[in-house]
């Protein structure tokens, strides 16, 4: 992986999250957040969650709330996603 940034995850009593290594955050909400880094997307699920803190500068993402589930999935391509939906 080219300039691949170190990728942390700290977790503290399941409702303060602080990630490094993060890229973009794709979507978000008060029940799940899509954040981006490279090794695919991470899926933050809970609820009453909230961003503290985003900077793609620096790559870190801290969440708080009720933090229920982490998982990763990995990297697709929105091109590639368009065009299984679309037959193309």
């Amino acid at each position: 992986m080219e300039n691949a940034a170190q990728h942390i995850l700290t977790l503290t009593d399941r409702s303060e999250l602080s990630v490094t290594g993060i890229k973009d955050v794709d979507a978000f909400n008060d029940q799940e957040i899509v954040a981006v880094c490279d090794t695919g997307e991470l899926l933050i699920k809970g609820e009453g969650l909230h961003i503290g803190e985003l900077s793609v500068d620096t790559g870190i993402l801290t969440v708080s709330g009720k933090i229920s589930s982490l998982s990763y999935n990995e990297k697709i391509s929105r091109a590639s996603v368009l065009k299984r939906l679309f037959g193309g």
